[in-house]
């Protein structure tokens, strides 16, 4: 008995069907691959690990963005603060021009502010020294845009007087593009506030 021909479109069909199937399942293991590739990158980098001394692997974090950002703000915030508030006849208009570069509309609006009362004239017309003695900010980093409040100390030298005073800023920091050496950090002061000022006493 004669074995039958199979149909050759038959086999064809089935063919195409088997080489098909090979290069979709080929395709798709490459996809896969990149993936988890991709995924095992991206823990790399925000992973280190060391050898726990029972031999156990532990991740350990490497220093995140977040510690950073707090660093950089605080620095923004300290250099700001000292060129708006720590000034005197000599180099008011120096400080103020590179406090202005920290800031946007706000702060400039508070600098005419104090230029219309008179505060920069009294400066020069009594030749007044107004010296920061320390600056402490607390600043939110979790949300953008960046809640900060700032304690100033300062005092002002009157000749044969000299008084101390207490100021609490307030407002948000943005993120900016940097721009050496006006604004090195990348961040900008908004919506800045003098919400208090209060003279400390001596004994104080």
């Amino acid at each position: 008995m004669k074995t039958p021909y199979k149909n050759i479109y038959d086999i064809l069909k089935l063919n195409r069907f088997i080489v098909l199937t090979v290069v979709i399942g080929a395709v798709l293991t490459c996809i896969v691959s990149i993936l988890m590739v991709i995924k095992l990158h991206k823990e790399t980098v925000n992973n280190a690990f060391v050898v726990n001394s029972d031999g156990s692997v532990i991740p350990l974090k490497l220093v995140s963005q977040q510690e950073n950002l707090n660093v950089e703000a605080l620095a923004h915030l300290e250099l700001f603060h000292t060129y708006f508030y720590n000034i005197d006849a000599s180099n008011y208009e120096k400080n103020l021009e590179k406090a202005l570069w920290l800031g946007n509309s706000s702060v400039d609006a508070l600098y005419r502010q104090k230029k219309a009362d008179g505060v920069y004239n009294r400066l020069l017309q009594y030749s007044l020294v107004q010296k920061v003695l320390g600056i402490e900010s607390k600043v939110d980093i979790q949300n953008e845009p960046y809640r900060f409040e700032t304690r100033t100390v300062f005092e002002i030298n009157r000749g044969s007087i000299t008084d101390t005073y207490e100021l609490i800023t307030t407002g948000n920091l943005i993120k900016v593009d940097r721009n050496f050496p006006n604004n090195t950090h990348g961040l900008l002061i908004a919506d800045f506030f003098e919400k208090t000022l209060r003279k400390i006493n001596d004994e104080q």
